[in-house]
């Protein structure tokens, strides 16, 4: 990179918001205004009845060479955070500061003109993101290349799919070269095979010594970007600490919160895993799970199911019942069961889920707070499964 890296400061910062109607006439204006001026409505930095704090309290700092990943349910104020680091909004209360040229990798494509070609549009967002003539001229092959639709270039935006804008956005913002870089779900742009890329130069820009802050649903992505996770919750910090650790935390939080939720005729108890150790892929790894079961297990009515999910796309990868492997719960009362899988899935992050369901409906009864793993690589391979392939030498 030939800028200097920068840095990201957040002190204590507050964000506020209104519900409901905003002042935008005179006529409202003026009351509201009076009221104030005479003490009758709270000074700005208070609440009144129909406000709320998007965020609350928050405080962190990002220096070179580290990559903070932010993580959380719908409405914890992942998005407040960013456009209060992109200035997009001012803090209510606090400080908040970016040190150096900002790169952002948000909404890639937004700021593009639908009649201007893709050619023009990359000049256009080059200056609009700060790049002199000179620079955007010299990375213009790079970024076209990159993007992968060189054909279409010179042909108006407007004309592009949603994915090929989406892939010229990302590959102009990637090669802006920031002194500080903020990431927001852009790993989810064009195919499968423009993802890997796109993640392998996010990855070089994080690694590059820039200070990184990046937002997303995409744990597992998260895992292997940030050096350190921070869990926002309604605003405030739920959790915080190293990558696997503060992930590992989100998701008890989550799966504990299902779990709160749900009611059924098998009670839960305690559910881990036999070791915290990363599991070699292809090689075995064991969970305990213990309950109480309610009612004795019917004809659609499965009390007991085992259910790995893979966190980087959330898609079931292996689902199997009791009943499945010849086990019964038996007659109501407690349980505690040792479960043996083996990881015959490529490297990542996955969770273990022990449920209840009916199996007519398809609906689920009872959640058990999940179990994340993390699967390492043993012996490369490529694909959606673990073979454990072995060549030997034929001899004549």
């Amino acid at each position: 990179m030939s800028h200097t890296p920068g840095r990201m400061v957040f002190e204590r910062v507050w964000k506020k918001f209104h519900r409901g109607n905003v002042h935008d006439s005179l006529r409202d204006l003026i009351p509201s205004t009076v009221g104030r001026m005479l003490g009758r409505q709270p000074a700005q930095v208070e609440l009144s009845k129909d406000d709320f704090w998007a965020v609350k309290d928050l405080s962190f700092e990002v220096n070179p060479g580290e990559c903070l990943g932010i993580i959380g349910p719908n409405g914890s104020g992942k998005s407040t955070t960013l456009k209060l680091l992109t200035r997009i909004y001012a803090p209510t209360r606090g400080r908040c500061a970016t040190e150096g040229r900002l790169g952002t990798l948000i909404e890639v494509s937004a700021g593009f003109h639908g009649d201007l070609t893709g050619r023009e549009n990359v000049f256009l967002q080059g200056a609009i993101m700060g790049m002199r003539m000179r620079e955007v001229r010299q990375k213009f092959d790079e970024i076209v290349a990159f993007s992968g639709i060189s054909e279409f270039i010179d042909t108006p935006v407007k004309r592009y799919s949603s994915g090929m804008n989406a892939r010229l956005g990302f590959s102009i913002a990637a090669h802006l070269e920031p002194d500080v870089l903020v990431i927001d779900e852009v790993l989810a742009v064009g195919d499968l095979a423009f993802q890997t890329r796109a993640f392998g130069r996010i990855r070089e820009m994080t690694r590059s010594g820039i200070p990184v802050i990046m937002v997303s649903h995409q744990l597992e992505r998260v895992a292997e970007l940030c050096s350190h996770v921070m869990v926002l919750k309604k605003g405030e910090v739920a959790a915080q600490g190293e990558a696997s650790e503060a992930i590992a935390q989100y998701v008890q939080q989550q799966g504990a919160e299902a779990a709160a939720n749900s009611s059924g005729p098998v009670s839960f108890g305690r559910v881990y895993l036999h070791s915290s150790e990363p599991v070699p892929s292809g090689s075995t790894f064991g969970a305990r799970v213990e309950g109480t079961l309610r009612q004795a297990a019917g004809v659609s009515f499965e009390p007991l199911l085992v259910r790995v999910r893979s966190l980087r796309t959330g898609n079931i990868v292996f689902v199997c019942t009791s009943s499945d492997i010849g086990v019964t719960l038996g007659e109501t009362g407690p349980f505690a069961f040792d479960v043996t899988l083996q990881a015959n899935i490529p490297p990542g992050s996955y969770l273990v889920e022990f449920l209840s369901a009916d199996l007519l409906t398809q609906s689920e009864l009872t959640v058990a707070p999940p179990l994340m793993f993390r699967v390492t690589e043993a012996g490369a391979f490529r694909g959606t499964v673990q073979m454990n392939a072995a060549m030997a030498r034929v001899t004549s």
